[in-house]
């Protein structure tokens, strides 16, 4: 089996919820030339991963800061991204 490490990620677009809330399409084309991190993870109203994500998230302003984009991908559908954004964290 090959590596698959440095090859190109495989184009991507889905329907997302955007950084500023809204809901469009997301493109991994759009993001060729900067450092994406991709975070896979199975549910956002799941006890798996809430910490895990909610971490990511409170560190964004260090991944901007070294030129990084994150992307959370799950197989949930965008409503669900966007009710698990806007819910209370507490």
């Amino acid at each position: 089996m090959s590596s698959l490490v440095t090859n190109a990620a495989p184009d991507i677009t889905a329907p997302a919820v955007l950084p500023d809330n809204s809901i469009g399409e997301f493109k991994l084309a759009d993001q060729k030339g900067r450092y994406t991190l991709l975070l896979f993870y199975p549910l956002d109203f799941s006890p798996v991963c809430p910490a895990e994500i909610r971490e990511f998230n409170a560190r964004i302003g260090e991944f901007a800061e070294r030129e990084c984009d994150v992307v959370g991908i799950s197989i949930d559908s965008q409503f669900t991204h966007q009710a698990w954004r806007n819910a209370d964290a507490d």
